[in-house]
């Protein structure tokens, strides 16, 4: 039997699931992307509010590399197709109406921007944190974060020759917040810099000192995506579809069937079975291991616990008249008490009182110049993954909106906006659209030393059932959620040959 023969469905039109597409229709596998959705893209959503498009998802774009990678692979060029703008700063950071730090791509420029917000010896402690962080992304690339299947014992083998004595190169035993003591004594930039283990979905005080790795790979390359976040997926999905893979959208897969231990194919909604010889499931891995995808295939990976679910989010995307702060693309308004927010969030399970709010002004760059027009918000607020178990009243929500706004107020940014040109959401909404999850978004939380290696491979425990997206290794983000679709379908391939 050919390759060309081999039918290989895709569960999700998320980036992994996309990526894996494009890669195996290119070998010349027959790929079926089925998706719920009207439209490719997964949690690369959008709205629209009063005629303009926002994005409603993640915001960030770092590691190119993957994406230029991909299309090469397929004898295309990503910049032909997807448009960006290296951003040389990365994000304005506000304390309060007078404290404000600017973080730069150059070290040397946040060097001296931390020297004059902090000291000159918090500058220098600033600049052994990178060197650190550098360290760390240096040691986990090749035998972690590009394995398709990485393992404590093979990472020992194969980059800490010294064994476990070196482990600690990568900081996995203590936590992000405790490490970041080390390097940082003004409590506003080990605030700053603890934010990276919400990126993964986790708590700074619960997440191993190895996500300082972040720092490095923003260092390495940030980028606003001109045309918008969702045309990243969009320009997967058509490289797809130019190599032969179909896409049928509005498909719920019901159940993945099994025969004989290995999955055969799905079971839709609609009652059509669809026979196949490799199932890709970009679906959150809880989807599977809770038995929404079938009994058969709800032991093909861990089971993740509700207390080990990442943070969900409560997010404002709104159209409005800015003033008063002068927004960069990427703004974070920090609360006067952290521990309290993540407090609030894990222990309470309840939206903050007084969060956090990360804010991305979608017509704003590097030159932070206002559009001389309304402009697309979309506000981020850290919130617990109990949308399952929990309805979030319009008291709740009023209440935490009221405090996104009271933030702005206190740090002088003020938003004026109509009503109807608002649209919040909560997790409520995300545990509907992620089925399994309770609205977390990142997948399991990266909480404790081990939680790296646990997060399920591209190869589950059921044959011919694979595994992408960003609840998988390497984990959230997009292009973390691609490199796993890259590493599915290499794994399909080698099994193929």
């Amino acid at each position: 039997m050919t390759r060309q023969s081999k039918h290989a469905i895709v569960i999700g039109a998320g980036i992994g699931g996309l990526v894996a597409a494009a890669r195996l229709a290119h070998a010349g596998m027959r790929v079926t992307v089925l998706e719920r959705a009207s439209q490719p893209g997964g949690k690369l959503a959008t709205v629209n509010i009063n005629g303009a498009t926002l994005d409603v998802g993640p915001t960030v774009f770092t590691m190119r590399w993957v994406f230029d990678a991909l299309f090469t692979a397929i004898g295309e060029r990503f910049d032909e197709h997807v448009a960006l703008a290296p951003l040389t700063m990365l994000a304005r950071h506000s304390w309060s109406e007078t404290e404000r730090f600017d973080l730069f791509a150059d070290v040397e420029q946040s060097a001296a921007a931390v020297a004059q917000f902090s000291g000159a010896a918090e500058a220098t402690r600033f600049v052994a944190f990178c060197a650190r962080a550098k360290r760390i992304y240096d040691t986990l690339n090749l035998p972690f974060i590009q394995s398709a299947q990485p393992s404590m014992s093979r990472l020992i083998a194969s980059a800490l020759p010294g064994g476990m004595l070196d482990l600690s190169r990568i900081a996995p035993f203590r936590s992000l917040w405790s490490t970041l003591g080390d390097y940082f004594h003004d409590p506003r930039l080990r605030q700053l810099f603890g934010r990276y283990a919400t990126y993964c979905g986790g708590s700074p005080w619960l997440s191993p000192g190895t996500l300082m790795l972040v720092a490095h790979v923003e260092q390495s390359g940030v980028w606003s995506v001109r045309s918008g976040m969702h045309s990243v997926a969009l320009a997967v999905a058509a490289r797809a579809v130019a190599q032969g893979a179909e896409f049928r959208y509005g498909c719920a897969v019901k159940e993945i069937v099994t025969h004989g231990g290995a999955a055969t194919g799905i079971v839709l909604d609609s009652g059509e079975v669809i026979a196949a010889d490799v199932v890709i499931s970009n679906a959150d891995v809880a989807a599977l291991s809770s038995g929404l995808l079938g009994k058969s295939v709800s032991t093909a990976t861990p089971r993740v616990a509700r207390s080990q679910r990442s943070l969900s989010a409560f997010t404002l995307a709104l159209i409005g008249n800015v003033s008063g702060f002068p927004l960069h693309r990427h703004n974070v308004f920090f609360c006067d008490d952290y521990a309290r927010e993540f407090a609030d969030i894990r222990e309470s399970a309840r939206l903050p009182a007084s969060p956090t709010v990360y804010v991305c002004a979608q017509d704003r760059d590097d030159t932070c110049a206002a559009p001389g027009a309304p402009e697309r918000l979309f506000c981020i607020v850290n919130a617990p993954a109990n949308g399952d178990s929990h309805a979030f009243t319009e008291d709740e929500t009023a209440r935490c909106e009221a405090a996104v706004f009271a933030l702005f107020a206190k740090h002088r940014l003020h938003v004026d906006f109509q009503p109807e040109n608002l649209i919040a959401a909560t997790p409520n909404e995300f545990a509907q659209r992620f089925p399994g999850t309770g609205g977390a978004l990142y997948g399991r939380a990266p909480h404790g030393w081990l939680s790296s290696f646990q997060r399920p491979g591209v190869r589950s425990k059921v044959h011919g059932l694979y595994l992408a997206g960003g609840s998988t290794h390497p984990g959230p983000g997009v292009a973390t959620a691609a490199l796993s679709g890259h590493h599915a379908a290499i794994e399909v391939l080698k099994d193929f040959s």
